[in-house]
């Protein structure tokens, strides 16, 4: 496992949009200490159609969607979120081909001089080793549940967090080892059907201080 060392930050209101985090396969992403994100009571977002070339699937769409949920929920349950253009909003998800060396990656940018992040997402449970590759495989579920689980992990950068050494939480990195299949697991066996995937967390209590104590 390998990790970038450049940096970028999205500053706004106190804002910091962090990038990388180190997930299995081939690709790191790039991490800046955590700031706190100044949310207004709306925040807009553009996914990319997926695409074959990218390893993604019908229904990965919903998975991002849902990943940035879970976290406007937890941080605020009156916090909006509505669909904008490629052009005007405010975080942009996209689905990163197998050949780009990337698994999970946010990069800032701006938007009318306003800041703005992008999220790129590798969906291709082949390329994650033989373990979660034949997993995936077997059941739909689990590739749903990794798929979805490194969209919240990237996204928590975007809200301030930093990594994590305990394995109990999303932001866990992986550069500490452990037994990534059984990682997964813990969320796959809160799933009876695709759609819990919406309504079941994947926060752990730890997590949750984390997000609390920064928005103080």
């Amino acid at each position: 496992m390998l990790a970038m060392t450049s940096r970028r930050s999205w500053r706004r209101l106190g804002v910091v949009l962090l990038g990388i985090s180190v997930w299995p396969g081939t690709a790191g992403c790039t991490q800046e200490v955590p700031g706190r994100l100044g949310v207004g009571r709306t925040v807009t977002y553009f996914v990319a159609p997926e695409t074959a070339e990218a390893g993604s699937r019908p229904g990965d769409a919903d998975l991002a969607i849902w990943a940035l949920e879970s976290w406007a929920r937890l941080l605020d349950p009156d916090l909006e979120l509505a669909p904008g253009s490629e052009d005007s909003a405010s975080v942009r998800v996209y689905w990163v081909a197998a050949g780009s060396g990337l698994y999970g990656e946010m990069r800032a940018r701006q938007v009318n001089g306003s800041p703005a992040a992008d999220v790129f997402v590798h969906p291709d449970t082949d390329a994650l080793g033989a373990d979660i590759a034949l997993a995936a495989r077997a059941d739909p579920l689990f590739r749903d549940t990794v798929v979805f689980l490194t969209c919240v992990h990237e996204l928590g950068h975007a809200f301030g967090l930093d990594h994590t050494a305990s394995f109990a939480d999303i932001m866990y990195s992986f550069v500490y080892g452990g037994d990534f299949r059984a990682y997964f697991m813990r969320f796959r066996e809160q799933l009876d059907r695709r759609e819990d995937i919406r309504a079941a967390s994947p926060f752990s209590a730890d997590d949750v201080e984390a997000l609390r104590a920064l928005y103080r």
